[in-house]
């Protein structure tokens, strides 16, 4: 009975010594420090190759005999496993290191002892299936490996009848050992291709799962970035209402009411405490409600002067139906509103301009009809009723040239434009700027850039323009008061400065310059300006004005061009608004 113990625990010794490449494998895998190369794990497979290695050295250290007939050694196991799972000469190589040790460690020794051992007739069918083994299935290399690990396991146990000593003429006990270890090696060996087979799919899932993990981080680091930039303001909720994440823009919107707040202030507060102010509103409360009852959500808000659409939704997760918290959409609105209201605005003021303008044309003729009765009725009447009639004559003309900038500044026509060269224009109105200037004691000084390209431009409208602008600009000089006028090239359009040395305007009533009837002139309509922009539109233009109290006002009309400018041109010195007393005098009229 000792005897029999003794012998279990040699075969537990074997099987210990067979599992130690098992040990070693599955801690190579654990490392995950292997680069990874197409075809199954090559790299794994020559560590594989070289734990066979050891554990046939383990085997052979503790090899022995099974009651002293049976030769106690199980190196076989790992080394038909490392022959299928090698390539063709990592094969070769573990069958020649296989042979050698079981030469130097083997007993009995003896080439019969050595060939049945090794069990080396089989190897030329272990390279013929290695290749269909590799593109088997577990149950499939299993069968294979037991398929010429039985037969070579058997032979082992056998091997003491065809050398004289008989194992069928030995205790029954011994018999069960034996034939215990025949069974333990099959079945052993069944056990590791299972278990190496299970370690490879488990670090190919692995593997899957750490590609699938990367992905959906990718994918959701670009759908955190495709929140971002979108511009609207998102936020997700859980089922109580709290803020779970957001994105740029809703940071960005509540950054709008409070400049200090970050986003982690933000994350795990409730909603509606963060877009409602009172506690007891209305809206909070059906707010709260819908987030309760998980039920759509839309309704206009106003928080801090403006106007927010607040737009709210469910969140499912799965096909079951599971609660996934909230989506909360934010639209800022108020923008949207005033343009609303200002286009509102526009279209009654459209509205009323047309009808005005149609008004004011009609009452031209009557008007016309009257002042032609009245010269006739002073041809006919007493000599000292003329100054009544000039007065009434006067007023009427007035009256008129009210009417025809009325009429100017209303109407919406497209101008008929041709290409014109803006200095051109510029001496057309020299004379009468001259005169004009010369009956006040002014002078014009002009100051005309060499290298303005031609624009497209309405003659008869420009001159309009430049003449109104010139006699504001006279109107606001005292005697010995200089007008310039400037044309230069700034970047992409062509300017026209009209500068004047008057007292300037001050800031209160720059703002209104444009607004029509708005003047400070005791005479004035408040329509010249007004007329002056609504042309420089018409001209895809604009005018800025430049003015300083005490040293005058400079109108700076710009008009765009698309031909090629000179870089000398472009970046000619552009003058000062304001002359000082040692800029150089420009071409007097």
């Amino acid at each position: 009975m000792i005897a029999i113990i003794y012998e279990v625990k040699d075969i537990l010794l074997q099987i210990t010594s067979a599992c130690s490449f098992l040990f070693l494998f599955q801690w190579w895998l654990d490392q995950s420090q292997m680069v990874r190369r197409n075809g199954k794990f090559p790299d794994d497979q020559s560590f594989l190759i070289i734990s066979c290695a050891l554990s046939i050295v383990f085997c052979m250290i503790l090899s022995t005999t099974l009651f002293g007939v049976i030769y106690l050694n199980l190196a076989i196991i790992p080394a038909y496993i490392g022959v299928l799972y090698a390539g063709f000469r990592s094969g070769v190589s573990l069958v020649i290191f296989f042979v050698l040790c079981t030469i130097l460690f083997s007993e009995p020794s003896g080439i019969s002892n050595l060939v049945l051992n090794t069990g080396v007739l089989l190897y030329p069918l272990l390279f013929g299936m290695a290749k269909p083994f590799k593109n088997g299935g577990t149950l499939s290399k299993i069968a294979v490996l037991w398929g010429v690990l039985f037969p070579s396991m058997l032979f082992i146990v056998l091997a003491p009848k065809m050398h004289g000593h008989s194992l069928y003429d030995s205790p029954s006990q011994e018999v069960s050992v034996a034939v215990l270890y025949l069974v333990v090696s099959v079945v052993l060996g069944g056990s590791f291709i299972y278990f190496i087979e299970t370690a490879w799919d488990r670090m190919e899932i692995q593997k899957q799962m750490k590609g699938i993990s990367e992905k959906l981080e990718r994918e959701s680091e670009k759908l955190q970035q495709i929140t971002d930039v979108v511009p609207v303001s998102i936020m997700s909720l859980d089922d109580m209402g709290c803020v779970t994440e957001l994105n740029e823009c809703m940071l960005n919107l509540f950054r709008q009411h409070n400049p200090l707040i970050t986003k982690e202030a933000i994350l795990g507060r409730r909603v509606e405490r963060l877009l409602c102010k009172e506690p007891d509103s209305p809206i909070l409360k059906r707010m709260a409600d819908n987030v309760l009852h998980k039920q759509r959500y839309n309704e206009k808000l106003h928080y801090d002067s403006r106007t927010y659409d607040v737009f709210s939704a469910p969140l499912q997760l799965g096909m079951g139906g599971i609660s996934g918290g909230r989506v909360v959409i934010v639209q800022d609105l108020t923008e949207e509103e005033k343009f609303r209201s200002e286009l509102d605005h526009v279209e009654r003021l459209t509205l009323v301009g047309q009808m005005a303008a149609g008004i004011t044309h009609e009452i031209r003729n009557p008007m016309a009809v009257v002042r032609g009765f009245l010269q006739l009725m002073r041809e006919k009447s007493h000599g000292e009723m003329d100054s009544y009639y000039q007065i009434i004559m006067e007023e009427l003309d007035r009256a008129n040239s009210i009417i025809n900038d009325f009429l100017s500044l209303a109407q919406s026509r497209i101008s008929n434009k041709e290409t014109v060269q803006l200095h051109h224009i510029i001496e057309e109105l020299s004379p009468l700027l001259w005169a004009d200037a010369n009956l006040r004691g002014q002078s014009v000084e002009l100051r005309l850039c060499p290298s303005l390209p031609l624009l497209q431009l309405n003659s008869r409208e420009i001159k309009q323009l430049i003449l109104n602008l010139a006699r504001n600009g006279m109107e606001a000089m005292e005697p010995k008061g200089v007008l310039y006028l400037e044309t230069r090239i700034h970047e992409d359009k062509v300017e026209l400065v009209i500068q004047d040395t008057g007292s300037g305007i001050p800031q209160s009533q720059l703002e209104k310059l444009f607004v029509p009837f708005y003047t400070t002139k005791g005479q004035g309509t408040g329509l010249g300006l007004p007329l002056c922009l609504s042309i420089a539109e018409r001209h895809h233009g604009s005018i800025t004005v430049d003015s300083q109290e005490g040293k005058g006002t400079a109108f700076i009309i710009s008009f765009p061009y698309g031909q090629e400018v000179s870089q000398e041109a472009a970046a000619a010195k552009e003058t000062s608004y304001f002359p000082s007393s040692d800029i150089p005098p420009g071409q007097e009229l």
